[in-house]
């Protein structure tokens, strides 16, 4: 097998400037794809790939959207994995909050589905990022989980939906992984060490994620060799759901 599997195809990749995104982006890199690079922050994406086509492009941002999908090229493939957190419950919790996770979490990726969809190849592969807790409800994050089960639950639909052309969406749903999301949050906490030992404490393996194993099973997703895999919300969590069934 060509050590170049991703040549000549071009994929997006939002919330590339950092994480998840940004390991993924230089993976793709790595074995011959051609990115187009999405976030908020076009210096970050820079870093990510300084040769790269890159884009400051916030994805629950309509006008934006349509702007640039209306020079957008043929996609081969996209990670909408572009996302923010934060914490909160229902009953006690600030309503703006539980708006802000359905915008940058949901409505995101819906809009880059529906303005870009047009624009992806027959054959072509789409990965959302959801989230562990969008399978079962964790104490504090109803806003945010709330959020990442819609984004499975659209993973699912656009499987159905886009099927007559051959494009294959799945949706991964990674436990906590040591992004600069989650390590500033637990930089912030009261007790650092405590928030991260309680973090690993979820998953029988007893430890958080790293970025760079989350995007290999992206990558595998996103080529080849995943060609009858469509439609699956994919648990990534160090066993978590066996600990704790949703």
């Amino acid at each position: 097998m060509s050590n170049q599997p991703f040549e000549g195809r071009q994929i997006l990749v939002t919330g590339a400037g950092s994480g998840i995104g940004r390991a993924t982006a230089r993976r793709l890199s790595s074995m011959g794809a051609e990115l187009i690079l999405i976030g908020r922050r076009l210096d970050k994406l820079k870093e990510t790939l300084p040769k790269a086509q890159s884009i400051g492009l916030d994805h629950s941002n309509q006008s934006e959207l349509i702007k640039f999908s209306k020079q957008c090229g043929p996609l081969d493939g996209m990670f909408l994995n572009a996302g923010s957190y934060e914490t909160g419950n229902v009953e006690k919790g600030d309503p703006a909050i539980f708006h802000h996770m359905i915008q940058q979490n949901l409505a995101g990726p819906w809009n880059m589905a529906h303005y870009l969809g047009p624009h992806l190849t027959e054959g072509a592969s789409v990965v959302l990022t959801g989230s562990n807790v969008g399978i079962r409800a964790v104490p504090l994050q109803a806003a945010y989980g709330v959020a990442k089960a819609g984004v499975h639950m659209l993973a699912q639909y656009l499987a159905q939906e886009w099927a007559p052309r051959q494009i294959r969406v799945n949706a991964i749903a990674p436990g906590p992984v040591a992004t600069d999301m989650l390590l500033d949050r637990v930089k912030d906490s009261l007790e650092p060490e405590q928030s991260l030992n309680n973090l690993k404490k979820v998953n029988p393996l007893n430890r958080i994620g790293q970025a760079e194993e989350i995007a290999s099973l992206v990558v595998y997703l996103l080529g080849s060799e995943s060609q009858w895999l469509t439609g699956a919300v994919i648990p990534f969590d160090g066993g978590a759901g066996a600990v704790h069934p949703g």
